[in-house]
C-alpha cells in the first residue's frame, strides 16, 4: 500500500445504481494509476452497502450508523485514506479514461496547485460550470430567482458562473466543485480538511478559500473529464436541501466575507445576507410546492 498515489474518497447515501456505475468507470481505469478507492455509505437503505461488498469487493466499505453528511463522511474517508493525495468523487459521476492520470501529473508538474478541478460534463456531454468566482450578494440575488428569470443574461451571474469563458485552458480560479477534484498532500496536512461546521454545500468553497489563504493554488484542469449528473441524492430531499444550502451559505458569509465590511455594519450587514437568504430560499421551497401540486392536479384529471 506504501506505493499508492492516490485515494479516490465517495460519500454516499441511497444511490446504489449511480454508485455502481461510478465504481464500474473507476475499475474502468484501475491500470491507468495506483489509487484505492474509499466509499463512506451514509446508513443507506437501498442496499448500497452491499452491492459494493458483493460487486466490487477491491474497494474499502466504510458503514456509517448515521448521516454523517458530505463533509464529514469526506473528511473520515480521507483520514483513513493509505495514499499521499485525495481525490473527492460524487457517487453520481463517471470516471472518463485518462482523467486520474492526467491530474496526477498535472500536480506533480505543479506542485503548488494544492486544489485540481477537472472539467465536469453534463450527461448529454455539455459543459458543467463547475468553477467559479467566490459569491457574492449581488450575484446571489440573481441566482435562481425572480430577478434571474428577468435578466438571464445579466453580467453578475456571468461572472460568478465564468460563462464568459469557454473553459478549454487551465486557469487559476476561485473555486472548484466538490463533486471532483483533487486535493494535494501538502494542502491537507497544512490546511486541514473540510470545516465539519458545513454539513454539505459550501464546504468546497470553504475549503478552496481556505487554500488561497494558506499559500495554495485551487486551479481548473480540462485535461481530466469526469461526467456529473447533479443532485441524485439531494433531489430526494429537495426542499430540506434548500434550507441547508442557504443555511451553508449564510455560514461561509459570516465565517469570509463578513469581516471585510466595516465593523460597525457587520451587524446590519449579516441581518440583511440572512433575510435575503431566507427570502430566497422561500420562494424556491414555495415553487417546489406549487410545482409538486400541478403534477398531482393534472395526474387527477387524467384518471
Amino acid at each position: 500500500m506504501q506505493d499508492l498515489e492516490l485515494s479516490v474518497t465517495i460519500c454516499s447515501w441511497n444511490t446504489r445504481e449511480d454508485l455502481r456505475a461510478c465504481l464500474a468507470s473507476l475499475e474502468a481505469v484501475r491500470d491507468e494509476a495506483r489509487f484505492e478507492v474509499l466509499v463512506v455509505d451514509n446508513a443507506s437503505k437501498d442496499g448500497s452497502p452491499d452491492m459494493v461488498e458483493s460487486a466490487f469487493p477491491w474497494v474499502r466499505l466504510m458503514r456509517m450508523n448515521e448521516n454523517l453528511g458530505f463533509t464529514k463522511g469526506h473528511n473520515t474517508a480521507i483520514a483513513a485514506r493509505s495514499a499521499p493525495h485525495a481525490f473527492l468523487l460524487n457517487s453520481d459521476t463517471h470516471v472518463h479514461p485518462g482523467a486520474l492520470r492526467a491530474i496526477l501529473d498535472y500536480h506533480a508538474a505543479n506542485p503548488q496547485a494544492g486544489i485540481v478541478g477537472p472539467k465536469l460534463l453534463n450527461p448529454d456531454g455539455s459543459l458543467q460550470y463547475s468553477c467559479r468566482h467566490f459569491p457574492n450578494p449581488i450575484a446571489a440575488l440573481f441566482r435562481n430567482t425572480f430577478f434571474g428569470k428577468l435578466f438571464p443574461a445579466n453580467r453578475f451571474t456571468r461572472d460568478y458562473l465564468m460563462t464568459d469563458w469557454d473553459h478549454s485552458e487551465v486557469r487559476e480560479v476561485d473555486w472548484v466543485s466538490g463533486a471532483a477534484f483533487f486535493a494535494s498532500d501538502d494542502l491537507i496536512a497544512k490546511v486541514g480538511l473540510f470545516d465539519p461546521a458545513f454539513f454539505m454545500f459550501c464546504e468546497d468553497v470553504d475549503w478552496c478559500f481556505r487554500a488561497w489563504q494558506g499559500g495554495f493554488k485551487v486551479v481548473y484542469f480540462p485535461g481530466s473529464l469526469i461526467t456529473h449528473a447533479i443532485g441524485r441524492s439531494t433531489d430526494q430531499v429537495a426542499n430540506k436541501m434548500i434550507v441547508r444550502f442557504h443555511q451553508s451559505m449564510l455560514r461561509f458569509y459570516r465565517k469570509n466575507m463578513l469581516s471585510n465590511v466595516p465593523w460597525i455594519l457587520r451587524p446590519a450587514a449579516y441581518c440583511f445576507a440572512g433575510a435575503a437568504l431566507s427570502a430566497r430560499a422561500g420562494l424556491q421551497i414555495a415553487k417546489n410546492w406549487s410545482d409538486e401540486a400541478e403534477r398531482r392536479l393534472r395526474r387527477f384529471l387524467r384518471r
